[in-house]
């Protein structure tokens, strides 16, 4: 079984003993991302046994912190051919990784302290509130009483609204 089948089949036994599992295993990302983030290191290399020592991850969670990372990195990695022996290089870009954190609703990673030194506030704020609003509802329906869109000049429900009802 390759690295991340087997993180993969941690994840999927949905029982109490791997709710534990996670709950530990996002301790551990906190603490990686914590580490990344105040070395400012922007690209990671290394074996994946290398990266499990120097994280102090389980071999099966490297893949998973890889799955967890790929789409915030230029390239991404086929994570189903992840093995011990598997050289990675994960180059991050910044504003993608704290956006899709965002995405995750992961408060225990994009509100880390170390992100002050990557990236300045009022860039983490424009990415917040853009992604705030990607999650808005806008409505395109046209009040009956608001002008035509086709130009007439006419009210919507005189004009291409007439025959609506």
């Amino acid at each position: 079984m390759g690295l991340f089948a087997d993180w993969s089949k941690r994840l999927e036994a949905g029982d109490k003993v791997a709710q534990d599992y996670i709950t530990k295993y996002y301790e551990k990302e906190r603490d990686v991302y914590a580490k990344i983030l105040s070395e400012k290191t922007q690209t990671v290399k290394g074996t994946v046994k290398e990266l499990a020592e120097i994280y102090s991850l389980e071999l099966c969670e490297v893949a998973g912190f890889v799955d967890g990372i790929n789409t915030s990195l230029e390239t991404q990695i086929d994570v189903d051919a992840l093995t011990e022996d598997s050289d990675v290089e994960l180059k991050i870009v910044w504003e993608s990784l704290f956006r899709n954190m965002l995405e995750a609703r992961a408060p225990w990673l994009y509100e880390l302290e170390e992100w002050d030194g990557i990236l300045p506030v009022e860039t983490r704020d424009e990415i917040m509130h853009d992604f705030k609003a990607s999650l808005q509802a806008i409505s395109t329906k046209v009040s009956r009483n608001a002008p035509c869109p086709c130009g007439s000049g006419k009210k919507y429900k005189k004009c291409c609204g007439a025959n609506e009802d």
